[in-house]
C-alpha cells in the first residue's frame, strides 16, 4: 500500500466535473481547505505518502479500482502538500496537467458511488 485516506465529504460542485463527458475527473483536497476549493472538490482525511505512485499502480476510490496510466510531474508534490490532484478517468499515456493522475478501468465511477468513510487508496 502506497496511500490509504477516506473520503470525509464533497462541494456542492464537486460532482460536475465527473459527469461531464468532456471532463470525466474529481478534484481531490485534504479536509481543511478554504470554501472556494472545497466547494469543487472531493475532501479526503490528510494522509502519508508511503511511496510514490508510478504508472502501473492501481488506484481504488469508492470500491472501484483504476489503473493509473500517467502521472503529471507536481502530482507527489501537491498531494504531499494540499492533499490535491484531479483524478481524470480518462487514462491516456500523458498526463492532461501536470497535478493530475490519469487512470483507465472498465467500471465508471459515478456519483451515486461516493459515501463519506470510502478509501482512496493506491498499491
Amino acid at each position: 500500500m502506497k496511500y490509504h485516506s477516506e473520503i470525509t465529504g464533497w462541494g456542492t460542485e464537486a460532482m460536475q466535473f465527473l459527469t461531464e463527458a468532456d471532463l470525466n475527473c474529481i478534484i481531490i483536497f485534504n479536509d481543511g481547505v478554504p470554501p472556494e476549493l472545497a466547494d469543487m472538490a472531493v475532501l479526503h482525511q490528510p494522509a502519508p505518502i508511503l511511496a510514490d505512485f508510478a504508472a502501473g499502480d492501481m488506484l481504488s476510490i469508492c470500491g472501484k479500482v483504476f489503473s493509473i496510466s500517467s502521472i503529471g510531474s507536481e502530482v507527489m508534490h501537491t498531494l504531499k502538500e494540499l492533499g490535491h490532484c484531479t483524478l481524470s478517468f480518462k487514462g491516456g499515456p500523458t498526463p492532461e496537467r501536470p497535478g493530475c493522475i490519469m487512470l483507465e478501468g472498465e467500471e465508471a465511477l459515478t456519483p451515486a458511488d461516493f459515501t463519506v468513510g470510502t478509501a482512496i487508496e493506491v498499491f
